[in-house]
């Protein structure tokens, strides 16, 4: 569904990633592990034309993936973004409408009912600003506005960063959700047991290179590999 061939990115002359190569299948979910600075985000940001492309392919659906980050997200990948980039000056309706009248009626038919069946906290603050909500909601609007895009591929990075216990369960169980009706996913993420636990297959990430790759059951049982690229 998703592939990266020999990718080499970063941020204008200091080049984070080093021929990374992997290959996202559909109707599963992929999570990218690595401790920080190790080039996870950057692969992200990569794939979403947010950072250029230096060499290497990228290809979705079988064809080279778009240059802009309009264009790619037309193309059926959502992003939601470790910095969750609500519209803090609009309105959770808002956000979410924006978000369905530019996507909605995708194959996947994720509409506004459904979202906000999967988030209720968010149907009791529609008219609430982007600014009143707590971290959690704004994760929980991150996401739902994603999944309005009716994605081909959801593509969360860092999606229980500084979220209390209780969020990150919901978050993890609304996701699990969204794996069982078969919705394609990428995770980055810190949480090892999370991302363990929601994922089929697993990349590690260190140094701007692929270090490891194997199924989520393989790296819980590999405790060499976690403990020398994880630190877990």
């Amino acid at each position: 569904m998703l592939e990266l061939n020999a990718v080499q990115s970063g941020y204008g002359e200091t080049q984070v990633l080093y021929g990374v190569s992997l290959a996202a299948q559909k109707g599963r979910v992929m999570a990218i592990l690595g401790r920080n600075g190790a080039g996870k985000s950057t692969t992200l940001k990569t794939i979403m034309g947010l950072l250029p492309l230096k060499s290497g392919e990228i290809v979705f659906d079988g064809k080279p993936i778009a240059a802009q980050p309009f264009d790619i997200a037309k193309s059926g990948i959502a992003y939601v973004p470790e910095t969750r980039d609500i519209f803090p000056s609009l309105s959770v309706r808002e956000n979410l409408e924006l978000a369905a009248k530019r996507f909605g009626g995708g194959a996947a038919d994720l509409t506004m009912e459904r979202v906000l069946d999967l988030f209720p906290r968010l149907g009791e603050r529609m008219d609430n600003g982007g600014t009143q909500l707590s971290g959690g909601e704004q994760q929980m609007l991150a996401i739902a506005r994603g999944l309005l895009m009716n994605p081909k591929l959801l593509i969360l990075d860092e999606p229980t960063e500084g979220l209390a216990p209780i969020i990150v369960k919901l978050i993890h169980d609304k996701l699990q959700d969204l794996k069982a009706e078969g919705l394609s996913m990428i995770i980055v993420e810190q949480n090892f047991g999370f991302a363990t636990s929601l994922a089929d297959d697993v990349v590690v990430v260190d140094k701007g290179q692929i270090v490891w790759t194997g199924s989520a059951d393989e790296i819980k049982a590999d405790e060499e590999a976690q403990h020398t690229w994880l630190g877990v």
